[in-house]
């Protein structure tokens, strides 16, 4: 069996949630399949030492201009020059113009869900927007063309089924994602000094993965963090990544505390692998997003024995089980009497960190690998006995 997977972003240098979704995905395919025949089909970028080829795996590199055309018109030529006998598409969207056999992972549907689009109109990036526009133009077609199509969580395939019409129709799965095993509990000093040198990390803080996606709550989390400074007096700072200084002023404006820009630490973009030492060292994870998938950075922080406060919305009860504290992300109050428990409890917060590990340990890419590997057997199976 000839297999090709899309992984058009995995060599750019700042990946994100999709992009490690797909690079774990082909890891472990490499680890548990010597069988079949991958084809990896990647956009050249600066980051192509990220992903190697073994007997059965060959990276392609395809030029083709932008994310449409090099989907639409680049990907489905290269896989049927190369003879695939199912393409695999991981990030939300596929071609449409092909008649090879699509499995497409469709993490999410926010994009086309009302609510979301109404905050999406006042504050998204015109980069989001774009994406957004594309997705929802696309999403649609390739929902109908794919043989498969997975998501990443129950609450997710309800809400796909529900909006497709899909339920119970078998074409629509649900297949979790894992958490990467350098994500564990750090010890060693030189490396958790190095992490905190790189990134200029304060004694006290929290971590918060906010961006200007408007389901990240970036706006309510500092409002909460704001009135918890403000209640204890206390000497904790807020550790964020890859955030921009002018979209972080704006949002301090509208919550009346610009002076909190001196609480916040900014990092600009982490590595993936320097992750771990900075969940390490932080007192809680705030995860209050309005509305997830999946969630993999609970899990991360959670490997890393650290207390996390996540939402009682979408997939995020449903992900983090009993080991998280949740709150309601519309109330930033919530988010602050959380913090404020949290800190004052220590057996509160030593049973959450004992329970995010044993939580943890439930998710894992190698057994994500072996149900998608499943999948491509079931699809090739058919095709063969037509």
């Amino acid at each position: 069996m000839k297999i090709g997977i899309e992984g058009q972003r995995l060599f750019r240098k700042k990946k994100h949630g999709m992009d490690m979704v797909a690079l774990e995905l082909i890891k472990n395919l490499q680890i548990i399949d010597k069988k079949n025949q991958y084809y990896i089909f990647v956009k050249p970028d600066e980051d192509n030492d990220v992903l190697q080829e073994t007997a059965n795996f060959k990276v392609i590199t395809l030029e083709g201009g932008s994310y449409p055309t090099w989907e639409q018109i680049a990907l489905p030529k290269a896989a049927k020059q190369y003879g695939c006998d199912i393409l695999h598409c991981t990030s939300n969207t596929a071609p449409f113009f092909t008649d090879i056999p699509l499995i497409t992972i469709l993490h999410d549907i926010i994009y086309m869900e009302s609510s979301y689009l109404q905050i999406l109109k006042s504050s998204a990036s015109t980069y989001q927007k774009f994406g957004n526009i594309y997705r929802k133009l696309v999403v649609p077609r390739v929902v109908k063309k794919s043989k498969k199509v997975i998501t990443v969580s129950h609450f997710e395939k309800n809400r796909i089924g529900e909006f497709f019409g899909m339920k119970g129709n078998g074409k629509l799965d649900a297949i979790y994602n894992g958490v990467s095993e350098h994500f564990k509990p750090v010890t060693d000093k030189k490396e958790l000094k190095r992490v905190k040198d790189t990134y200029n990390l304060p004694d006290k803080y929290f971590f918060f993965l906010g961006n200007t996606d408007p389901k990240k709550n970036t706006k309510g989390t500092l409002k909460a963090f704001s009135d918890f400074l403000k209640q204890t007096g206390s000497d904790h700072k807020l550790v964020m990544l890859d955030y921009d200084k002018v979209e972080l002023h704006k949002l301090l404006v509208e919550i009346n505390d610009t002076n909190l820009i001196h609480k916040i630490v900014l990092t600009g973009y982490v590595i993936n692998t320097d992750l771990p030492a900075i969940y390490a060292q932080c007192d809680i994870f705030l995860y209050p997003s309005l509305r997830e998938s999946f969630g993999i950075p609970m899990l991360e922080a959670m490997s890393c024995n650290v207390p996390v406060i996540t939402s009682n919305t979408s997939s995020m009860p449903e992900v983090s089980g009993d080991a998280a504290h949740i709150i309601d992300p519309f109330k930033p109050e919530e988010i602050t009497a959380a913090i404020v428990k949290i800190l004052k409890d220590d057996v509160y917060k030593k049973a959450l960190c004992n329970k995010g590990l044993a939580r943890s340990k439930q998710f894992s890419w190698h057994n994500m690998a072996k149900e998608y590997l499943k999948q491509y057997e079931l699809i090739h199976s058919e095709k063969s006995t037509k």
